[in-house]
């Protein structure tokens, strides 16, 4: 029997990055990690900067950085909207972790014209890129 799937669809600002049948997403909502799976009831969510991982019909995992955007669940198909999606090994783990230093430095000198928030979603982005680099490793020593 074959597996359920539902159609899913990553986009990106500038291109399509990944079109065809899952059996499974996961993705970092607002709200906490939320999955998708066939079935699910409709949805319209944002995304925080983070992971997705799919199950392809086939079984096989892929994982991607999303720099945040929108989750929209319909009952025959998934779409996710991010401004940067990257496969993860596309992600420089070295430049992500010299973002992550430089957020938190600036954090910590923050003078009188300071701009928190931007220094808090490069943080967090940085930080949502490393964690995809370590799942990646983990996944790998299995």
């Amino acid at each position: 029997m074959a597996a359920m799937t539902v159609q899913l669809d990553i986009v990106s600002a500038e291109n399509s990055i990944f079109s065809g049948l899952v059996a499974h997403l996961q993705v970092t909502g607002s709200e906490g990690d939320l999955g998708v799976m066939p079935g699910h009831a409709p949805l319209l969510t944002n995304i925080k900067p983070g992971m997705a991982r799919i199950v392809k019909q086939d079984g096989k995992e892929e994982v991607f950085y999303l720099s945040g955007g929108i989750l929209e669940v319909q009952p025959s198909s998934v779409s996710v909207l991010a401004d940067v999606v990257k496969r993860a090994d596309e992600i420089d783990e070295k430049a992500a972790e010299e973002a992550k230093r430089r957020a938190e430095s600036a954090m910590a000198d923050a003078g009188a014209d300071f701009n928190y928030a931007a220094a808090a979603n490069e943080l967090a982005q940085a930080v949502a890129q490393l964690r995809v680099v370590d799942t990646i490793k983990k996944n790998i020593a299995r």
